[in-house]
């Protein structure tokens, strides 16, 4: 029987990418992968524990970290966001989504805690980034790929946030990535904490995810891979394991910003599927309806259509997507959880009691799936794979 390691040499032979590590969980019966190399050169093996940059893979990690201020009631879902990101207390928004970035209205009303979960915020990019207010986006946000040293303090980022047109009206369309960027501005704000102390104890501790950061130490780099992007044929290296996470950035992002490993990020997974709850009994980061909230799909039917290509039909609950509609072999309605533009994927299925997890160092050269993730996918939802 084709087993896992199976599925992903293929795309390690013919170059597609440098190596893998997968993980699928189905109701506790667990099995892994290491395949091909850390780097492209062949000089270091995969192994299990090897540490990837898992892009927005970040995002449902910010969500959960939302959710927990909620349930602490220190800000609501339905709160505008003005008290403690005044950059955004009196938005304007471009007349047209195609209008030039100072043809601009009044925003219809605030931005709040739940449109920014949703990516209803209004801020973020559509499927056409020939828009004049995306540019800005690039310039002046550094969004895109992630380069953590590249991007300017929280504070300054907010301010130059301050400065662009939302690009819809809140709560009318769903955009891509800004937004988890300014939830984990907000997390710091509303919790009094830098971004990355709060997760680490309250998420990555209570979980065992100690490879789990926005930098990687020192003593860690050698199980650190290097990242690659496709170009001319071939593989162009991205950044070196001693580049852009070796030290710690100027501004953590909500959206992008973590390196992890696959049972790290497994973990997290399981957490999601337990309803909220850490393993043994030992007490909960989520309650269980603040999961539920973070796996619901919130878009409406327009909204969704709105949403391609980043979407393919799914719907969006909070920091990831969920299946709304069996149209692939991998869809099964409710699975939740994203995708990273460096190469990575998480997801669980509460239907099938599923975790599955793909780490790559291969960028994705734009929003659709690269054919290794489907070839995972469609491994992990068959009911009789290898155990």
């Amino acid at each position: 029987m084709t087993g896992l390691r199976e599925v992903l040499a293929p795309f390690v032979d013919g170059g597609a990418v440098p190596g893998a590590v997968a993980l699928v969980d189905r109701a506790g019966q667990v099995e892994v992968a290491a395949v091909g190399s850390a780097d492209a050169e062949g000089t270091s093996p995969m192994v299990r524990d090897s540490i990837f940059r898992i892009a927005s893979l970040t995002k449902p990690v910010t969500a959960a970290a939302v959710m927990m201020l909620v349930e602490e009631g220190r800000c609501a879902l339905d709160d505008p966001v003005a008290p403690w990101l005044p950059e955004l207390a009196s938005p304007v928004v471009v007349r047209t989504p195609g209008s030039p970035v100072d043809d601009v209205v009044p925003a219809a009303r605030q931005v709040t805690v739940f449109d920014l979960l949703t990516f209803r915020a209004g801020i973020g990019f559509p499927g056409d980034f020939s828009l004049p207010a995306v540019a800005p986006l690039f310039g002046e946000l550094r969004q895109g790929p992630p380069r953590p040293q590249e991007v300017p303090a929280p504070d300054a980022w907010m301010r130059a946030l301050s400065r662009i047109p939302l690009l819809h009206q809140p709560g009318e369309a769903w955009l891509y990535d800004t937004c988890s960027d300014v939830l984990g501005v907000l997390v710091a704000r509303v919790s009094g904490r830098p971004l990355p102390a709060f997760l680490e104890e309250r998420v990555f501790d209570p979980l065992g995810m100690a490879d789990t950061g926005f930098e990687v130490p020192a003593a860690d780099l050698g199980r650190f891979t290097s990242q690659y992007r496709q170009a001319g044929g071939g593989l162009e290296l991205v950044d070196p394991p001693g580049g852009q996470w070796s030290s710690a950035p100027a501004f953590p992002s909500g959206g992008g910003g973590l390196v992890s490993t696959v049972d790290d990020v497994a973990a997290f997974c399981r957490m999601l599927l337990a309803g909220g709850a850490l393993d043994g009994g030992r007490g909960r980061i989520l309650t269980e309806g603040s999961v539920q909230r973070m796996t619901t799909d919130w878009l409406t039917p327009d909204q969704r259509a709105g949403a391609e290509p980043f979407l393919e039909g799914q719907g969006w609950g909070f920091g990831g997507s969920v299946d709304v509609l069996p149209r692939d072999p991998w869809n099964v309605q409710g699975r939740y959880g994203w995708i990273g533009g460096t190469g990575t994927a998480a997801h669980i299925t509460p239907l099938t009691g599923t975790v599955a997890v793909l780490l790559t160092q291969v960028e994705l050269s734009g929003p659709a799936a690269p054919e290794v993730m489907r070839a995972f996918w469609t491994y992990a939802a068959r009911p009789d794979r290898a155990a």
